[in-house]
């Protein structure tokens, strides 16, 4: 028997980030063919159920690449306040970083996964949509975290395989409350789809009126434990946690949950290797499935985004 010829992929919608402009406003509709012709993939690849040409770099591990910042109005890297402002230049960022070996997949607001689809970088990858975006960043109801970002259904709509919320916890905040019940009622709806959700927890306190994230061992079990109990159901709940600010403190805080945990970037500033290092031992822990980083792959320090996303495959 004749092997089957391998698919050539599809011809991207916009040869270019230079044509879409042209293709929104003349087929806006090119973004649903796009999304419908996609050629998808499980969330984890495994040894057992991979083929040989896709054989996974990690097994059982993901590699997500974050970059639902700007719509959140969150633009900084270090000290360049608009360093995610140039959409053209972050959708050549990402689009690199997507073809490196070894990268699963992107989370990102509608805009930008549009973008994506339209580029033909999002075939057999994993698509994560980025749900709650009303917490504007430096605002006074940054707390009042809205669900302004996909919904269960536009996850559904599109054929993407995810969905992310972010949960921020200030107990003297009143609008903390919503956010906590709306973040239980989108988990429901993902479950009764079925989708995955990658809950985001942190409990945070205002310094000088602005909102601070609390990353000792304490304030990150805590969060863990309230984010797992959310919902009628976890089965399709995962989380997507911070390092602790004393890396040791991180296998007992692990053990709050036996959720499925993939581990954020963050800000590494000047010291990526540093970064690096305790990442590499928190994926050490048996509930931690992988890395979702924004920032710190897509604008390195030294400007190489393919070889900060490399170092990062590498500690898979």
């Amino acid at each position: 028997m004749t092997p089957a010829r391998p698919t050539a992929p599809a011809t991207p919608a916009a040869p270019s980030v230079r044509d879409l402009v042209r293709l929104r406003a003349e087929r806006p509709e090119a973004i649903a063919e796009a999304a419908a012709r996609r050629k998808r993939r499980p969330l984890l690849r495994t040894a057992d159920t991979a083929s040989e040409r896709a054989r996974p770099t990690h097994p059982g591990r993901l590699m997500i690449i974050a970059a639902d910042h700007p719509a959140r109005g969150a633009l900084a890297v270090g000290d360049r306040a608009l360093a995610m402002a140039n959409r053209f230049e972050l959708l050549q960022r990402l689009c690199l970083a997507l073809s490196r070996p070894g990268v699963d997949g992107v989370l990102a607001s509608a805009d930008v996964l549009d973008d994506l689809l339209l580029l033909g970088a999002l075939e057999d990858k994993v698509v994560m949509g980025s749900m709650n975006r009303g917490g504007l960043a430096g605002a006074t109801f940054e707390l009042d975290d809205r669900f302004t970002g996909h919904r269960p259904e536009d996850l559904v709509r599109h054929g993407f395989d995810a969905g992310k919320l972010l949960l921020r916890i200030d107990h003297d905040d009143p609008g903390s409350l919503d956010t906590l019940h709306a973040a239980a009622r989108t988990i429901d709806a993902m479950a009764a789809h079925r989708l995955p959700v990658f809950v985001e927890p942190f409990l945070c306190r205002r310094v000088d009126g602005r909102l601070r994230n609390d990353l000792g061992a304490a304030a990150v079990t805590t969060s863990i434990a309230i984010a797992s109990g959310l919902a009628g159901t976890s089965a399709y709940t995962w989380l997507k946690v911070p390092v602790t600010e004393d890396p040791d403190d991180m296998a007992q805080v692990m053990e709050t949950s036996t959720l499925p945990a993939v581990l954020l970037g963050g800000e590494v500033g000047d010291d990526p290797d540093g970064a690096y290092g305790k990442w590499r031992e928190a994926l050490r822990l048996p509930t931690v499935r992988g890395l979702v980083v924004g920032r710190s792959l897509l604008y390195p320090v030294d400007g190489d985004v393919a070889g900060a996303v490399d170092t990062a495959v590498s500690l898979l």
